[in-house]
């Protein structure tokens, strides 16, 4: 189908400045295994992952990769607790608790209630969680001293890979899907809808965007972040129904997604969280298919957040990942490089200094509040 360009890496994706929305954390981070750590430090940084578990090849494994670098150049001590089904989220946290953890990161949004829970109940015990805020046994945001919300504002992201979608569909018609109905994939999803619609607008093109309507916020939601046979038959609905390049917001489920796009041609896949074609650096054919990612820096803001609180220094004011100071982002391009036109290039530059500079704006119900 096309390939796109290493050399376009739209998110300043080496430096991240976690400066937006409050004090940011700094910078820092790896040892390995359950309660591993270096002699030179007390102090224990744990983590609890979300039911993908840590090689998700997305948010799960992203944020515990700054565990580990935290935990590298730290030479602090660790403890990790990886979860396979929701029920084990209050008990993987209060297991945190009780090996004497200084900071307990918990990954994703369904974690918010467990997180609020044992933040409230351990208040010399200092929490972190990316993608939400800390949240009560009724799923209402909770403010808390000790909990530092992690959240990206990936809508601006996902809006500049909708508008590379329509500018590369040979089809007309493009898709996204979703793995839970949460604000946390939902932003992705009118992201994406809004960069395809300001495309054309733009450009008088008339692309479809199947799986998914912002205005209603309706769509397809398979129900899942593990399942990938769910992945797997959304994804060719799509492409039989005429879509070439399909986002899906799911977790392991995209794995469905790009054992989808492998067995046609011109098929290319947008993966989200993490740059997909590097976490997927075993699988040749996958790398083939995978157009861009929509990324999340959790690495960074976790490696961040960690260092800042075993400095002493922990700041419960959320951070907020945005464009501007390099939280969310494009990945580059990788496999297709060369067969983006210049002129989409220059495009996308453009629009991403847009949106920095509030030319455009970008909105979505599920966009992370500024403190």
């Amino acid at each position: 189908m096309k390939s796109i360009t290493r050399a376009l890496a739209l998110t300043g994706a080496g430096v991240l400045t976690l400066a937006s929305c409050g004090t940011a954390p700094e910078e820092g981070g790896g040892g390995s295994g359950s309660d591993a750590g270096g002699a030179s430090s007390d102090y224990k940084a744990c983590m609890v992952s979300d039911s993908g578990g840590w090689d998700d090849k997305s948010f799960n494994e992203s944020s515990h990769n700054g565990l580990k670098a935290a935990v590298e150049n730290l030479g602090i001590d660790q403890a990790e607790a990886e979860s396979t089904t929701d029920s084990d989220f209050a008990p993987n946290i209060n297991n945190m608790v009780t090996q004497g953890c200084d900071l307990i990161v918990t990954v994703g949004f369904l974690l918010a209630p467990a997180t609020g829970a044992a933040a409230e109940a351990n208040a010399d015990t200092d929490f972190a969680i990316v993608d939400s805020t800390a949240q009560d046994a009724d799923g209402n945001p909770v403010e808390l001293d000790n909990v530092k919300p992690l959240e990206f504002n990936t809508a601006e992201a996902a809006f500049l890979a909708g508008y590379l979608a329509a500018g590369m569909t040979e089809t007309g018609k493009v898709a996204t899907y979703g793995g839970m109905d949460l604000p946390t994939v939902t932003i992705f999803m009118d992201g994406y809808a809004d960069g395809v619609a300001y495309h054309n607008e733009s450009k008088g093109t008339d692309v479809e965007v199947l799986g998914w309507n912002k205005e209603t916020q309706k769509g397809s939601i398979v129900g899942s972040f593990d399942d990938q046979s769910k992945g797997k038959a959304v994804s060719d609905e799509f492409y039989n129904a005429g879509a070439d390049i399909i986002m899906p917001v799911a977790g392991p489920v995209g794995a469905g997604t790009l054992a989808s796009a492998k067995e046609g041609e011109d098929r290319t896949v947008i993966w989200v969280d993490s740059d997909g074609f590097e976490t997927n650096a075993s699988d040749k054919d996958a790398q083939d298919v995978i157009l861009t990612s929509v990324m999340k820096e959790m690495d960074t803001a976790v490696e961040d957040v960690i260092t800042t609180s075993a400095d002493g220094k922990f700041d419960a004011t959320s951070y907020v990942g945005t464009l501007e100071n390099g939280g969310v982002g494009l990945a580059p391009f990788h496999e297709f490089e060369d067969d983006v036109p210049e002129e989409l290039s220059a495009e996308l530059e453009t629009l991403k200094q847009d949106i920095i500079d509030g030319t455009v704006t970008v909105e979505s119900e599920a966009s992370p509040k500024a403190a």
